[in-house]
């Protein structure tokens, strides 16, 4: 078990995970048993995860495949102020794993493994009520965190996967989600492949004055 801070320091993005490792159900217990201590408006606590693992994660994977053959997920882009977040990650992501800029098969294969889930052997869909709003989604963003931080403190990675949300229809045949909730985004989950170069990447932040505002008096 590592303290709080050890936690969110040692923290990453796992996008490459030991398949055929699979994480013992009650060690995703222990780690939402505390991810769901987080607060929530009026203690609604609006998240709800689906977890799939073995044959419903198989046939998961196989019609994300399909269908992100047929066309692109349906993710809004960023606001053109915010772009550069994107290509500066994907510049740092993909020059660790030695995929050069212009190597549009590399780059593929790559992409594609967001629909593996990264070879997760556990994958996760959250949700939320389509009639709660960004208060609300600010409480499944800190189960989220608390959930990923428990995890990690269990020696257990993850990587939070907007990309999924992409194909909503999809996840709601495979996983049965119900018309009245809205998919968030899918969260790989198991033990990370220490010899893939990207699972050591320390992504660097912005400056707190980047974002953070003091005011005394």
């Amino acid at each position: 078990m590592y303290d709080l801070e050890d936690a969110v320091l040692s923290r990453r993005s796992t996008r490459l995970f030991l398949r055929d490792k699979p994480v013992p159900q009650d060690v995703v217990t222990e780690a939402l048993e505390l991810a769901v201590r987080a607060p929530s408006n009026s203690n609604i606590q609006p998240w709800r995860v689906v977890f799939a693992s073995g044959p419903a994660r198989g046939r998961l994977v196989e019609a994300l495949l399909e269908e992100a053959d047929k066309g692109d997920p349906q993710v809004p882009p960023l606001p053109a102020e915010f772009a550069h977040f994107r290509r500066d990650l994907g510049a740092t992501l993909y020059g660790s794993m030695g995929v050069a800029r212009h190597d549009a098969e590399a780059r593929r294969i790559a992409v594609r493994r967001n629909w593996e889930f990264f070879r997760a052997p556990l994958a996760a869909v959250v949700c939320m009520h389509r009639d709660l709003g960004y208060a609300d989604a600010l409480g499944v963003g800190m189960f989220l965190q608390t959930f990923m931080l428990a995890l990690t403190a269990r020696g257990v990675g993850s990587c939070v996967q907007v990309s999924i949300a992409g194909y909503p229809d999809v996840i709601r045949e495979q996983l049965g989600v119900a018309e009245d909730m809205r998919i968030l985004c899918g969260v790989s989950i198991g033990y990370p492949d220490r010899d893939f170069p990207a699972n050591s990447l320390d992504v660097p932040r912005s400056p707190l004055a980047d974002n953070v505002t003091f005011l005394d008096g």
